[in-house]
């Protein structure tokens, strides 16, 4: 097929992506609290949401906009302020909100709820973050040349199994955190010192981020 890479590029690109996927950031501190705090099913919303987030980024880039947003520092301002800013949100949330969440929902209208807005943090947290546009930026077009005719599809395959192949590792982790959540039910002081431990970092990748350089 011409849209997909040959057979090296396509294990060099899943070997880096799955290194990728276990490396904390924002995305996933967010499913773990998410998990912890509301379930498996919160967790997996959140990771639906920064897939959805990936899309977005991939299409940007196969299509050449992100390189636009890198190259306008008021653009460029203007987004990572914005992801900071959420992140700060969150980390307020977290130490608000933290220990009153409930582990399990039991209404299921109220289940939807958290679930949405599971979504919706995970899409926002991927969407606003300008690393994620750097990264993607000098990421997927090391796999492919700038001088193939279909360098357009091929970044947007690479961006689809950038999503296959990170899937596996970032549900793995949500169903361990989601494991872990009945015993921290009964400890609600570890639970609170949880809630506190994210909302620190959270603050921390809000710093990175503005500190972040286009170029």
């Amino acid at each position: 097929m011409e849209y997909v890479p040959g057979l090296a590029t396509l294990l060099a690109f899943s070997a880096a992506t799955l290194l990728l996927a276990a490396t904390p950031g924002p995305d996933m501190t967010l499913s773990i609290s998410r998990a912890l705090k509301d379930g498996r099913a919160a967790g997996l919303a959140v990771i639906l949401g920064t897939n959805v987030g990936i899309m977005v980024h991939t299409m940007l880039v196969a299509f050449g906009v992100s390189a636009l947003i890198i190259a306008s520092p008021l653009a460029f301002a203007i987004l990572k302020t914005g992801g900071a800013a959420y992140l700060c949100w969150l980390a307020f949330q977290a130490v608000r909100k933290g220990s009153k969440f409930v582990i399990k929902e039991e209404d299921p209208q109220t289940a939807r709820g958290s679930n949405l807005s599971a979504f919706l943090n995970g899409f926002w947290v991927n969407l606003l973050n300008p690393k994620v546009i750097i990264f993607f930026m000098t990421f997927l077009p090391q796999f492919v040349s700038a001088s193939d005719p279909n360098v357009t599809g091929k970044l947007l395959f690479l961006g689809g199994l950038f999503m296959v192949v990170a899937l596996p590792v970032v549900v793995g982790i949500v169903l361990a955190a989601d494991f872990l959540s009945g015993w921290l039910q009964s400890n609600p002081k570890v639970l609170r010192g949880i809630d506190y431990t994210f909302a620190g970092v959270f603050s921390i990748f809000a710093v990175k981020i503005l500190l972040t350089q286009s170029r």
